[in-house]
């Protein structure tokens, strides 16, 4: 399993318990509460087949 590098993005969110962090390769990830760090997003380029 890889190494990743987060930072929080703030959102007013974060004062009910869901925060957004931004890894080192910029994608998007979610934690709420006490949860694992979900991917919510891929970039176009993380998905293309070449």
């Amino acid at each position: 399993m890889p190494n990743y590098y987060f930072r929080e993005v703030w959102t007013p969110l974060r004062l009910v318990g869901i925060r957004f962090y931004r890894d080192d390769q910029d994608r998007l990830w979610i934690k709420k509460g006490k949860q694992r760090r979900q991917l919510v997003r891929k970039e176009e380029r993380d998905t293309m087949e070449t």
